[in-house]
């Protein structure tokens, strides 16, 4: 079955719940681990029937925004997910409580429990409106983007599209094109930061009510983060700081000299090439062909799992009008099928979101047949071990998409790994700040985004953007909005992929069974336990940032990156 024939229904609330606490009852009430294991199948058989009518949606949804049938369908599950959330930690208290906990633990692993013990601290029945509340104000921003024209030179472009003007070789045109993308922002500034400021609001008055300090404590565990904690995630950012926020400097002065500019501005960053950043030189269709051979070659695992998305058509690629920017991977449960979304625009971005996707979507088809729902995916920063990783496996093919440009995309590739490191921390310590401070007016997270900017970015310049002067480049990130807090999971995993990336050329047998094992693990264990399974330093270690950065600045340095 194909995905466009996935069938779609929506679930019936009250049938749901009756059914789901007649299965936590049935749980409660078993006399053998048999009987309890048996109520837990049919459990997660239940969670499966409804996160994939959940997930079909969602992607119908953002394949076209514009589609009257899927907006109400979305508004649907932004009202009722909490009330599945609710039905979730109910059976996890019972689970937390049962007097068979010990043969639970030695069959499905501690890692269960521990999740089943982070999500009661976060919901209780009095918190229902306010995160239906918080799904409706993120659905309203990936509305608004979801809604831009961005007229130029007579054509229209979304926030997608319009990415590839932004990596003209004309200094101009770039220019022009980023002026044009962040008017659409400051036009909708104020609804922007109303959005956002309701959000606040929101999330705190949420964690007031659970008992937490601030929305950072609710946070950390919405996120399932069970083995670190904020003082810990201080401590990596000011590794950043410290190791990679003077190689960023240089990489963007050697940039500079490359260009023949007198200063690099923030249409600039991402322009690295006097001929042109590297282009894949084919359409959708053809890259997806040389991705088949890619993957094809790379493993026998890989080329299985790449046949079943291409048969099952489980990718949706292009940019298009209605559609929601970004790109994500997730998972239709009862059909066991990964499914991925971009936007591919012409421009190198569109190999590494693939690349990074297909990541994503290899560990899920990896781990899909684990037994139990909490374990498909791992979280978050685990995740982007396996995305981030991927797009390193992948280099020796990339001259089927680049030709003989592909050395200048391995530069502007690890650069831009590199270059991205600081700005994710300022992202990270940006939502810190806003949570412990949530009477802050917008002008006041402006301000101290401007200070973040000093400390993480201080080569980032916007002569005559008075917009972006004012501290509102953040408006553009939608994580800021949606999940709050993960952002600095890609950091801590790039820390990670950059290892696989140095083990990869040393030895890529070994390599690769490592990230095939950490694959395979799911989210059986915590992310610190998965590094450690995969044979990685930790990125919290003292030395683990400054010793990578270290290797994959002396590469840059000899390939003239």
């Amino acid at each position: 079955m194909t995905f466009d024939a996935f069938p779609y229904r929506r679930p019936d609330m009250s049938q749901v719940s009756a059914q789901y606490r007649a299965l936590v009852r049935q749980f409660e009430q078993a006399r053998t681990i048999e009987a309890q294991n048996e109520a837990m199948n049919h459990i997660n058989a239940l969670r499966n029937d409804f996160m994939s009518m959940y997930n079909l949606c969602h992607i119908r949804h953002t394949i076209n925004t514009k589609d009257a049938f899927y907006a109400a369908e979305n508004d649907f599950f932004d009202a009722e997910m909490p009330t599945f959330e609710g039905l979730n930690v109910e059976y996890y208290r019972a689970l937390i409580v049962s007097p068979f906990r010990v043969q639970l633990e030695a069959k499905w692993g501690r890692q269960l429990f521990l999740i089943a013990e982070m999500s009661q601290k976060t919901f209780r029945p009095e918190i229902l409106e306010d995160l239906q509340q918080e799904n409706a104000l993120n659905s309203a921003y990936v509305k608004l983007k979801a809604s831009a024209r961005i007229l130029f030179d007579g054509q229209e472009y979304n926030l997608s599209s319009i990415l590839k003007l932004e990596n003209s070789p004309d200094r101009a045109t770039r220019r022009a094109a980023a002026e044009a993308k962040w008017a659409f922002y400051e036009q909708h500034s104020a609804q922007i930061d109303d959005i956002f400021h309701q959000l606040v609001m929101t999330r705190h008055r949420m964690a007031q009510k659970l008992g937490f300090r601030n929305f950072v404590e609710m946070g950390y565990a919405r996120m399932l983060r069970t083995d670190y904690n904020p003082n810990m995630v201080a401590g990596f950012r000011e590794q950043i700081r410290r190791s990679i926020v003077p190689i960023a400097t240089k990489l963007y002065e050697r940039q500079r000299q490359r260009l023949g500019l007198e200063a690099i501005h923030y249409y600039d960053e991402d322009y690295r090439f006097p001929d042109g950043n590297p282009q894949p030189q084919g359409d959708s269709e053809w890259i997806i062909a040389q991705a088949n051979r890619m993957y094809a070659e790379l493993s026998p695992d890989t080329a299985d799992f790449f046949r079943f998305m291409r048969e099952g058509k489980l990718m949706d690629l292009p940019a298009r009008d209605g559609k929601a920017p970004g790109g994500y991977c997730t998972f239709i449960s009862n059909q066991r099928a990964p499914f991925i979304f971009s936007n591919f625009n012409g421009t190198s971005a569109d190999i590494d979101v693939l690349t990074h996707e297909v990541g994503h979507a290899f560990q899920v088809y990896s781990s899909r047949d684990i037994g139990i729902n909490e374990y498909y995916w791992p979280s978050y920063e685990a995740c982007e071990i396996h995305s981030m990783s991927m797009e390193f496996f992948t280099w020796p093919w990339m001259p089927l998409f680049f030709g003989d440009a592909a050395a200048k995309y391995y530069i502007a590739h690890l650069s831009g790994a590199i270059c991205f490191l600081p700005y994710g921390a300022a992202v990270d310590e940006f939502q810190h700040l806003v949570y412990e401070h949530p009477d802050w007016t917008p002008a006041q997270r402006r301000e101290a985004w401007c200070v973040l900017e000093q400390k993480y970015l201080p080569w980032r310049q916007y002569p005559g953007n008075e917009f972006l002067q004012s501290g509102a480049y953040w408006h553009k990130q939608s994580h800021i909005f949606g999940m709050p807090f993960y952002y600095i999971d890609y950091v801590l995993a790039q820390i990670c992929a950059f290892q696989f990336w140095k083990r990869d050329r040393e030895d890529h047998q070994a390599a690769w069974n490592d990230y095939v094992r950490l694959c395979r693990a799911g989210g059986s264990k915590s992310f610190l336990e998965l590094t450690q399974l995969a044979g990685l330093h930790s990125p919290f270690e003292e030395n683990t940032v400054e010793e990578v950065a270290a290797l994959v600045s002396q590469w840059l340095q000899e390939a003239n990156g």
